[in-house]
């Protein structure tokens, strides 16, 4: 490298890595200081959803009505045609999982205190009863499905925590050391948003390992396991 390039690079301000380390620690500091409130809500998130598949193969009609509306609605249609295009596939689920996070359980909850864990805690159940496994097929397929569940529920594990705190800091301000309604709802909003924006790589991952998955690894494990 020669000189001059070395006297024109511009060296990385401390200031900057101040703000990377705080947009990185911001989030796991607003779960260790409600950690037991997190623990709960991924209790409920991951309970409701196997809960939901349980109930599906005791009471069969259950996820074959699931699955019924996913074809009415256009859903699984959606599916089959995006399958063999993983890139467009992984940007159409993670457009679905964000907006469904962001009126599912963001928006109500800014209307209504708690709204978003009520909502998404029914979604939790049938998206339990939509993924029990019906055919041998898709119990193959639950096998890499099952890492892309864990992932995207906490996403909207997070979320919902988020909408838990907005409501707690707004119905009771003292909580998070305000003395007033509108002051709580700020503070509670803006937690919320630093647990959104730590949704998002999770999100990511998420879809493509959904989309990638479905494509290369379920044909091949049901070829070799069944």
């Amino acid at each position: 490298m020669s000189r001059k390039a070395i006297a024109t690079k511009r060296p990385i301000h401390p200031n900057h890595e101040a703000r990377h380390i705080h947009l990185l620690r911001k989030p796991f500091q607003i779960i260790r200081a409600n950690f037991r409130a997190y623990l709960i809500i991924n209790a409920i998130v991951y309970g409701l959803v196997i809960i939901g598949m349980v109930a599906a193969m005791v009471f069969p009609n259950l996820g074959a009505t699931q699955l019924a509306t996913m074809e009415d609605n256009g859903t699984a249609d959606l599916v089959r045609s995006l399958i063999n295009n993983p890139w467009l596939f992984s940007l159409t689920i993670l457009g679905v999982n964000v907006m469904t996070g962001a009126l599912w359980i963001v928006l109500s909850s800014l209307i209504v205190p708690f709204a978003g864990l009520a909502i998404f805690a029914y979604k939790a159940f049938t998206l339990g009863l939509a993924m029990t496994p019906t055919t041998k097929v898709m119990a193959v397929a639950l096998i890499p499905h099952s890492l892309t569940i864990l992932i995207e529920l906490q996403a909207y594990a997070l979320l919902m925590f988020g909408a838990y705190i907005l409501g707690r800091s707004w119905v009771r301000p003292a909580t998070i050391g305000t003395r007033n309604y509108r002051q709580g709802y700020v503070r509670g909003l803006k937690q919320l948003g630093w647990l959104s924006l730590a949704t998002l790589p999770l999100f990511i991952i998420g879809a493509i390992w959904e989309a990638f998955s479905l494509r290369y690894l379920v044909s091949p494990l049901t070829q070799w396991l069944l």
